[in-house]
């Protein structure tokens, strides 16, 4: 059989591309190397509980058009995301807000808060040269110290004084006592975990699972008209200018006996000696209860480690440097004069891309195919 479009990654961006080409009358094969569909949004239930495989994802967005269209396929619950941060025991609110401040220097006022903020700010004069620099000109050496310093160098496996400046542009510092992270309109979790999600965008369309597309390229390539590819970029031309760098994440899980671990679903620890950077308590995504409103009684975390990424392992976060963003540019230039593939996603555009903004991209694509 022929088919008009050949998907490669059953991810958030492939299947609501192939769920738009089906509606538009196309026929449509969708293939994945993994076991499973969903790509980093995968949420397996294990005791009742939505675990996110592959690190917690909320979805947050204030376009309404974007939440329109992906409520069509979930009913999202109220999840309002509100890190703590352990340094050392010590336990902060995230973002900065009132109840940081007040923990950190005993500040009970906004007037109070910015007067402290400003005093060691104070310490950077000039242009910041480094991320170290950049964090204390926006929010002083203590916070930095604290939440910021330790956390940061584990996620990028490089002291603050080697990372650029650009990293951190802003910090988000509230005079409120406000702690609701992404402050955004629509926020939530898909009732029943985004792998139900992804099921029904793919509803009456072709999976073919456990299939690597690049070991099939020649065969799979001759089954359609058109290939939508949203593995990595460098890959799908063999490395042949060389390879994009990326921060990987390990994750180790662990079922624990009990109702509670942490209290919280996210906590970051931010300190340079504890190895993880943060623990996810899963349960919490959903108020710890199953999908018949009971308690679950036991309770599973994910601690997570960054690493640098090497072959094998899972691409996470590009390494948007000077150097990168030059080699992508290079294979973006070979990816257009691929007459009969569209790259798109985080890993075929090499982009830090939030699920909203995957979202927004695939349906402008769409529009552009098919004349939504």
């Amino acid at each position: 059989m022929k088919y008009d479009y050949l998907v490669v990654g059953s991810g958030l961006y492939g299947a609501i591309f192939a769920h738009e080409a089906k509606v538009h009358g196309k026929t449509v094969l969708v293939v994945d190397k993994r076991p499973n569909i969903a790509g980093n949004i995968y949420t397996e239930n294990i005791e009742g509980i939505n675990v996110h495989k592959y690190g917690a994802h909320i979805f947050h967005t204030n376009d309404k058009k974007v939440w329109k269209y992906i409520t069509q396929f979930a009913e999202f619950n109220r999840f309002t995301n509100s890190p703590v941060a352990n340094y050392k025991g010590e336990l902060y609110s995230l973002p900065f807000n009132m109840y940081t401040f007040n923990k950190m220097w005993g500040v009970v006022t906004p007037e109070e808060a910015v007067a402290k903020i400003e005093e060691q700010r104070s310490e950077i004069t000039g242009e910041p040269k480094n991320l170290e620099e950049q964090a204390i000109s926006l929010v002083g050496r203590d916070i930095y110290e604290k939440l910021i310093k330790g956390y940061t160098e584990k996620q990028w496996g490089r002291d603050c004084k080697e990372l650029p400046a650009f990293i951190i542009k802003r910090l988000p510092v509230r005079l409120t006592f406000d702690n609701n992270y992404f402050n955004a309109l629509y926020q939530g979790i898909p009732v029943g975990g985004y792998t139900k999600m992804i099921e029904r965008l793919l509803e009456d369309i072709e999976v073919r699972l456990d299939t690597d597309y690049l070991e099939q390229k020649a065969e799979l390539d001759a089954l359609a008209d058109k290939v939508v590819y949203t593995g990595p970029i460098d890959a799908y031309f063999d490395y042949k200018l060389g390879t994009l760098e990326y921060r990987s994440v390990r994750f180790e899980n662990e079922l624990l006996d009990k109702p509670n671990f942490q209290g919280n679903a996210a906590v970051n620890y931010t300190d340079r000696e504890t190895p993880w950077t943060r623990i996810i308590e899963h349960k919490w995504f959903e108020f710890g209860k199953d999908e018949n409103g009971n308690d679950l009684p036991k309770t599973i975390i994910s601690r997570e480690y960054s690493s640098e990424w090497k072959p094998g392992d899972e691409p996470y976060y590009p390494v948007n440097d000077e150097k990168n963003g030059a080699l992508y540019a290079a294979y973006r230039k070979l990816a257009d004069a691929e007459e009969k593939v569209i790259f798109g996603g985080r890993l075929g555009e090499y982009k830090y891309y939030d699920m909203d903004q995957v979202i927004a991209a695939v349906l402008e694509k769409c529009e552009n195919v098919f004349g939504l």
